[in-house]
């Protein structure tokens, strides 16, 4: 086989495996969620999911402890 014919073969099997890449790779696109989509997907029903959220409440704590790790991360001296 002559060297500029293997150079062809091997030059369209590269631009092969590139279309097939590019063919394949998918970049997920920018969208925006509203909140009727996404109540559609909640495993929870409705009046579950008002309940759940009277129940949570914040941790008065996570403030302090937050500024302890900072201070744990200063240098000595």
């Amino acid at each position: 086989m002559k060297l500029e014919i293997a150079r062809a073969l091997f030059l369209v099997a590269g631009l092969a495996v590139t279309t097939v890449a590019v063919a394949a790779w998918e970049e997920p696109r920018p969208t925006v969620f509203s909140k009727a989509e996404m109540a559609d997907q909640c495993a929870l029903p409705r009046e579950a999911k008002q309940q759940q959220q009277a129940q949570v409440a914040p941790d008065q704590d996570l403030l302090l402890f937050l500024f302890g790790l900072r201070q744990g991360l200063r240098p000595f001296g």
